[in-house]
C-alpha cells in the first residue's frame, strides 16, 4: 500500500488532488461491486429505493480516465433494492463479458456483455411458492466458484451450485436473522446474525458449527462479516449501532485481537485489503473511511488509522477492489466515490 505513514499520525487525502473520483446517481446508492475483469476500475452500482422498481448500473472511467460514467446500455431493472452485488471472482480468460450476481428476494445471475446485460438465472429454493424470505447477503466462493452462499432473514444459509442450478445444502445457521455470510476455504464459511454470534460451518461436517465470537451485550446483532483472504486466521465484524470494528483470530475465539474504536458514529461496512494481510478499511455514519494497519499486538491505548478520508455524508457501503488493489469504492447518499490509496 502506498502512503505508508507512522503509526500515530493520520493522513487525510485531499480529494482535490485526484485522490477521489465521483459518480452522481439520480437515486440513493447501497450495493456495489468492483469488476474482476476490466483493465480499469469498473463497478456495478445498485439503487436503494424502498419499492419494487430499482436498477443496477455499470459505472466505469471514461476514455480519458478522468471521470466516472454509467453506460446507458449497461443497466438492468432489479426487483427491490439489491442487498449485495458481486462479480464472478475469477474472470473467465479470453471473455470480455462477465457474470454478476445480485441478491434481493432471490439470488440472480446476470451476464454483462459489451453492450447489454442479460438475466441468466434466478435461484429460488422455495418451489411451492414464488415468494421466499428476503436474502440479506451472499458470498461467491473464490476457491470453488460454482458455489454461492446466501444468508436470509429466515435464519438459514443456503449453498447453491450455480452450475447445476441446484441447492447443495441449506442449514439453519442461527437462532435469528442471518445478516451476512463469508467464505474462508472451498468448503468453509462463516455467518453473523441478529443473535449476536459469529459461527463457522464446514460443508464436510454439516451437523456441527463453531461459535467464534458473541456480542458482549446479549442479543446485540452483528451486521457484517469480512474474512481476511490473505490470512484466514482473521475476521472482522461490526455490531449494530457501534463505532467499533471487532477483529477476531479464529484460533483464540471469544476474545477479539483488536477493537478499532476511532469512528465517531456507528460503522456500516468493513473490508480487508485484497493484497496485504494486515490492512483493512472501515466506513460509517461519521462520513469517514479509515484504513487501519493492524500491529502484531494491539497496544492498550488502541490502534489509530493510518489513512482517513472524509466523505461529508454517512457512508453506507465500502468495497476494496481485488483487481485494482489501490482503489477503494465508497457509497454515500446518491454518490459513489473511488478513492486511490
Amino acid at each position: 500500500m502506498e502512503n505508508r505513514v507512522p503509526h500515530h499520525s493520520t493522513r487525510n487525502p485531499n480529494p482535490d488532488q485526484h485522490h477521489a473520483h465521483t459518480f452522481d446517481s439520480p437515486h440513493p446508492i447501497y450495493a456495489m461491486a468492483f469488476s474482476t475483469s476490466s483493465p480499469s476500475p469498473s463497478l456495478a452500482v445498485g439503487s436503494f429505493i424502498e419499492e419494487m422498481n430499482n436498477r443496477v448500473d455499470i459505472v466505469s472511467f471514461d476514455d480519458e480516465g478522468v471521470s466516472l460514467r454509467s453506460d446507458p446500455k449497461l443497466f438492468f431493472e432489479h426487483h427491490y433494492p439489491p442487498t449485495k452485488l458481486m462479480f464472478h471472482p475469477k474472470p473467465l480468460s479470453g471473455q470480455p463479458n462477465s457474470l454478476l450476481a445480485s441478491s434481493g428476494e432471490f439470488l440472480r445471475l446476470w451476464q454483462v456483455n459489451e453492450s447489454s446485460v442479460e438475466l441468466r438465472s434466478v435461484f429460488n429454493n422455495n418451489t411451492s411458492t414464488e415468494f421466499c424470505a428476503p436474502l440479506t447477503s451472499f458470498d461467491w466462493n473464490q476457491t470453488e466458484p460454482r458455489r454461492i452462499g446466501t444468508s436470509s432473514i429466515d435464519t438459514t444459509c443456503t449453498i447453491w451450485d450455480i452450475e447445476r442450478g441446484a441447492v447443495e445444502t441449506q442449514l439453519i445457521a442461527h437462532d435469528k436473522e442471518v445478516y451476512d455470510i463469508a467464505w474462508g476455504e472451498a468448503a468453509v464459511f462463516a455467518s453473523v446474525s441478529a443473535d449476536g454470534s459469529v459461527r463457522i460451518f464446514d460443508l464436510r461436517d454439516k451437523e456441527h458449527s463453531a461459535i467464534v465470537y458473541e456480542s458482549p451485550r446479549p442479543d446485540t446483532p452483528l451486521l457484517r462479516l469480512a474474512w481476511n483472504k490473505m490470512d484466514l486466521r482473521y475476521m472482522a465484524t461490526i455490531l449494530m449501532d457501534s463505532n467499533q470494528v471487532v477483529v477476531l483470530d479464529i484460533r483464540s475465539p471469544a476474545v477479539p485481537v483488536a477493537e478499532l474504536q476511532r469512528h465517531r458514529a456507528c460503522v456500516n461496512a468493513v473490508a480487508w485489503a485484497p493484497q496485504t494481510a494486515n490492512h483493512l478499511c472501515s466506513a460509517g455514519d461519521d462520513g469517514q473511511a479509515l484504513i487501519w494497519e493492524l500491529p502484531a499486538a494491539a497496544p492498550p491505548e488502541g490502534v489509530d488509522p493510518v489513512l482517513a478520508y472524509q466523505a461529508g455524508a454517512e457512508i453506507n457501503q465500502l468495497q476494496w477492489s481485488a483487481a485494482q488493489p489501490d482503489w477503494i469504492g465508497i457509497a454515500f447518499s446518491n454518490k459513489v466515490q473511488l478513492l486511490r490509496v
